[in-house]
């Protein structure tokens, strides 16, 4: 028996996939369930299971835009398992990609032609006004090659030989040029409608961590050993900004049409890098999740993310972006909102800065913030006033995030 292997539907409002990568070659015997392909659409990059075990034949290369329900293999049923053979995998082929060591010298030496050398007297020699340009730049004439006749340097060999900041001077320059994914595409699409589409404007202020610090210095261990996930910065910064969304809830809305809509519920998008890209996962009502929930979400959604698992339902919708630039040494950005949201929190990361407390200079560990905002819909009050609330939140944890007991906000 055949089977069509059709292209799923990986989401809603996804009409076409990209095949990435082929998984196994043409005529190759495939286990069910086993990843045959790797395919792109533009939110996600999705494995491709077989359906049925068999012998597989390929309808698509490599690169192909297929749209969804599209038929992209055959898998005979019926074929039996040769005898020793192994389903071939993605390692298999990436080994079989690579030539042999030895093969590799020995067709390069014997491709390379030989070439006759003749020299004369010539060979060497520099023109006349080859000469006058080498004795001014002080280069000896044995290091430049001569392309006149029998060898002879000429002025246009001396004239290249001068090292300048415009000429290229046997340096190595190669370039490689690779097709980008539909997801790095779709994600460029979004990043340029963002900045044409919206009148996005950025507003800065800092935050003094040193009560975080504290806290987590005092209370990180025990944390761990009873909920066995790590108390991070990423719990107190999505608390702090469900705080001030609720005292600005412009910032937790969004234009659709002649309309405004604003959401009585937080859901945070968190900006991580996967190994396919930028990818944003979302916290679904992050405002009824408490430390420990916040702390277990994000760390489940980055390890979905770094395994390439995450879903288009799990990148779908949000009304609030935290990125944290800080984690690769960023000191200061200013994020891109991200569309159709109306705001964007950047964090960055955190040095210790000199600062002045209760009259005296001090040293504390200083995070600069950023928040983009789209100016139709949010006002510079209301954008600038939100970043001071989330930075109280932050500088008084105690007080504006856990109701002044600790002990009952960590659950400790």
């Amino acid at each position: 028996m055949i089977l069509e292997m059709k292209v799923p539907s990986p989401g809603e409002s996804i009409t076409e996939v990209e095949i990435a990568e082929w998984l196994v070659k043409d005529g190759d015997y495939v286990e069910k369930d086993q990843a045959i392909a790797e395919v792109d659409s533009d939110k996600a990059t999705l494995e491709l299971p077989a359906e049925e075990s068999g012998i597989i034949t390929l309808k698509a290369e490599e690169g192909d835009a297929v749209a969804v329900g599209a038929v992209v293999c055959l898998i005979d049923t019926s074929a039996a398992k040769p005898e020793g053979e192994k389903s071939v995998g993605k390692q298999e082929k990436e080994v079989a990609k690579k030539p042999v060591a030895s093969e590799a010298k020995k067709e390069s030496v014997a491709a390379a032609p030989a070439k006759a050398t003749t020299e004369t007297y010539a060979t060497g020699t520099a023109s006349p006004a080859a000469r006058k340009i080498l004795d001014e730049k002080d280069i000896a004439a044995s290091s430049v090659k001569g392309t006149g006749k029998d060898g002879r340097i000429t002025k246009e060999d001396a004239v290249k030989a001068v090292p300048s900041m415009g000429t290229p001077t046997g340096g190595k320059r190669g370039e490689t040029r690779s097709k980008l994914s539909m997801l790095r595409r779709k994600v460029a699409e979004r990043l340029v409608a963002a900045k044409n589409e919206t009148a996005m404007l950025t507003t800065f202020n800092e935050v003094d961590m040193s009560a975080i610090f504290e806290l987590r210095k005092k209370y990180k261990e025990t944390f761990k050993e009873k909920h066995d996930v790590s108390l991070g910065f990423m719990s107190f910064f999505t608390k702090a900004v469900i705080r001030a969304l609720q005292l600005y809830p412009s910032v937790n809305s969004m234009i659709d049409g002649k309309d405004m809509i604003t959401y009585d519920f937080c859901d945070i998008s968190i900006a991580v890098s996967g190994p396919k890209g930028l990818m944003v996962p979302i916290i679904r009502n992050a405002e009824n999740l408490t430390f420990r929930g916040i702390e277990n979400e994000v760390k489940r959604l980055a390890l979905r993310a770094r395994d390439g698992q995450i879903t288009v339902d799990e990148m779908t919708g949000g009304t609030f972006t935290i990125s944290n630039g800080g984690v690769f040494g960023s000191m200061l950005s200013t994020p891109i909102v991200n569309p159709p949201q109306s705001g964007i929190l950047g964090m960055h990361n955190i040095v210790e800065r000199p600062v002045v407390k209760d009259g005296a200079v001090a040293i504390a560990p200083i995070m600069y913030v950023a928040l983009s905002y789209d100016h139709r819909i949010i006002d510079g009050k209301e954008s600038v006033g939100f970043l001071v609330a989330v930075k109280e939140a932050l500088e008084s944890p105690e007080e504006h995030l856990m109701d002044g007991n600790v002990v009952k906000a960590l659950e400790l």
